[in-house]
């Protein structure tokens, strides 16, 4: 049903008009922004409020918060070569006998950084967050890589 076009609203199937207006879908399939509440930077889907700093934006608070300290240790030359969102391949991607090709498994951390010359890769976490995933995307980096996540 994915690949199905309509010229105007009124060739839809009345479920699908209903659902393109609650959803304020226009035509040519661009997303209406949810609207926010004033003073509100929008909810993530661990309810925690996201947060800005300068053209940054941070999943919550608290990573915005962790960000600041870092941002003052590097300063202070403390730490260096601080990165956001720094990316680690867990699996190379392959294709099976069959054909079929597997996507590689990445884990994405919140900032990893250098302190005495040793690499440190940090997440910001909160009960909600500590999820399943993230747990076995841990153990793969101790295996992996002999790093240990910082939990903040």
């Amino acid at each position: 049903m994915s690949g199905l076009r309509f010229e105007s609203m009124a060739d839809m199937p009345p479920r699908m008009r209903e659902l393109y207006a609650r959803q304020q879908i226009d035509l040519s399939g661009a997303a209406a922004p949810a609207p926010l509440h004033k003073g509100s930077h929008g909810k993530t889907k661990y309810g925690s409020r996201k947060d800005t700093r300068g053209e940054l934006r941070f999943a919550s608070r608290k990573e915005a918060r962790r960000y600041d300290e870092l941002m003052v240790m590097l300063r202070a030359g403390i730490i260096s070569d601080l990165r956001l969102q720094p990316q680690f391949t867990l699996q190379e991607s392959y294709v099976t006998e069959t054909g079929e090709r597997i996507r590689a498994i990445r884990y994405t951390a919140d900032f990893s950084y250098r302190f005495g010359g040793k690499l440190v890769v940090e997440d910001v976490k909160s009960t909600a967050t500590r999820t399943k995933e993230y747990l076995r995307n841990r153990k793969f980096m101790r295996s992996k890589f002999g790093i240990e996540i910082q939990e903040v």
